[in-house]
């Protein structure tokens, strides 16, 4: 039944961390296991990012791409309101889109694939009689505390944060207070209650597919399909879902810099599509940098004015690096480093020959691009389920090293960042990590190739997505 052509809707909510996985995974499915693919890409803004995304990948007979805008909800949500809180509102405002969408293909998917803020979207998988699959575009370890959050509500008393033991989750490594993931910190927040739904939307799927492999979490991905606390759903790794290098991008102007850089020789920063610091950390980071005396390429934005909790993005107001980056710091760093505004080819530079490191917020989707390229990391956790990657990398994988203090808690001092670097880039414990990333490196290109653990499992999720409409 497998061979007979599938035909798979991959619906993504707004923001670069769920749309490029979902695309990514798209592509794959198309590609490798000729399925017929349709992406339906909720989009909120007009980015660079997205720009690229979405000219990155051609529409064929099998993968075609519909998008769906997101409709304005500002009259509905205050102000302050939290990135879940107008994810999910979004979302639930374009039920009425998705449905008329899906109606109107033909021919009609099979399946239906969600992000966790599409969960809501259950309810038109329902009216089709099509099954409903949840796409994790982050690691098994937070699919299972995110799945446990529902136990935990009932067992917890007061504000996680407060909690003096680390959570219990059946199977898996314990999650320290610290480390929960946004919005639990403040349980009395509208934010809250919309992530228990969606951990409730997530336990309604069919089955689960995960951004991960099976050598990565081993221990946890066997929690996930066999603890009954943890659901006991069909889990399917499909990662490392990563982007591939691009010919048009290495002709990007950092990429011709890098060609003439020592191999190994450069740390690589940048805090992804939505990381945004303050004017004070922007400037430690700087000296930093400076101090370390290694060749750099950094990403910067400008900085916020404030820590925002927004998804339209608020910076301060600047012409260029120039007005938020310390006096004279372009000029004295100009031989050895390289700065480039907003944005750049990430995966271009991951796997340059003289890149040796990265300095990474450790968002899922740059996890896996630094563990597929070799490249050792110093996290800088700021949101999200970030902190739990953070404590995942540098404890149980050993392959990062972070601040002694959380970031969101306490600026990270020139002084620390310099030693960090400079550690990452020639110390033992850098050199340590080196062997051990490379060691992940040939475990992750081992599971996506033909007959490993994640190009099987995607068999098995369409031999049982078969099973499930006939």
């Amino acid at each position: 039944m497998a061979s007979k052509q599938l035909h798979v809707a991959l619906l993504a909510s707004p923001g670069m961390g769920h749309l490029v996985p979902i695309f990514l995974l798209g592509h794959n499915l198309v590609t490798h296991h000729s399925l017929r693919v349709t992406i339906l890409a909720v989009t909120a803004t007009t980015t660079h990012s997205l720009t690229q995304l979405l000219t990155s990948f051609t529409t064929t007979t099998n993968l075609s791409i519909i998008q769906i805008p997101a409709p304005d909800v500002s009259s509905v949500l205050p102000t302050d309101a939290k990135v879940i809180t107008q994810l999910c509102v979004m979302m639930r405002e374009t039920i009425p889109a998705i449905r008329t969408t899906i109606s109107s293909m033909n021919p009609r998917p099979h399946v239906l694939v969600g992000d966790i803020f599409s969960t809501e979207s259950w309810q038109v998988a329902e009216e089709f009689g099509i099954p409903k699959y949840v796409f994790v575009t982050s690691s098994a370890w937070f699919t299972a505390f995110f799945i446990y959050s529902l136990v935990l509500d009932k067992q917890v008393v007061g504000q996680y944060v407060d909690q003096k033991e680390p959570f219990e989750i059946p199977g898996c490594k314990p999650v320290r207070p610290e480390d929960v993931v946004d919005p639990m910190p403040n349980r009395y927040d509208e934010a809250y209650s919309l992530y228990l739904d969606q951990a409730i939307g997530v336990t309604l799927a069919d089955g689960l597919l995960i951004n991960t492999w099976e050598d990565l979490e081993p221990q946890t991905l066997d929690a996930l399909r066999n603890n009954e606390s943890l659901g006991r759903k069909p889990v399917y790794t499909v990662g490392p879902v990563c982007k591939r290098c691009e010919p048009d991008m290495l002709q990007h102007e950092v990429v011709k810099w890098l060609d003439e850089k020592p191999d190994r020789s450069v740390v690589y920063v940048s805090f992804g599509s939505g990381g945004l610091i303050s004017l004070e950390e922007i400037h430690e980071l700087a000296w930093g940098l400076e101090m370390s005396r290694q060749r750099f390429v950094w990403v910067v934005r400008p900085p916020v004015e404030h820590d925002p909790d927004s998804l339209f993005f608020k910076y301060g107001q600047f012409d260029g690096p120039c007005d938020y980056l310390p006096q004279g710091f372009l000029s004295r760093t100009k031989k050895v480093g390289f700065v480039v505004p907003s944005w750049a080819p990430q995966v271009e530079i991951l796997n340059h020959v003289s890149v040796g490191g990265f300095v990474t917020h450790c968002g899922w989707n740059s996890v896996p691009e630094s563990i597929t390229s070799g490249l050792p990391m110093i996290v800088w956790p700021l949101y999200a389920e970030q902190r739990m990657n953070a404590t995942m990398l540098t404890e149980e994988l050993k392959v990062a090293v972070r601040p002694e203090v959380l970031p969101t808690k306490k600026v990270v001092g020139r002084e620390e960042i310099k030693r960090m670097v400079v550690d990452l880039m020639e110390g033992e414990r850098g050199n340590a990590m080196k062997t051990e990333m490379n060691r992940l490196k040939e475990g992750a290109k081992k599971a996506i190739s033909e007959n490993g653990s994640s190009y099987l499992s995607i068999f098995k999720f369409i031999e049982d997505c078969w099973s499930r409409i006939q």
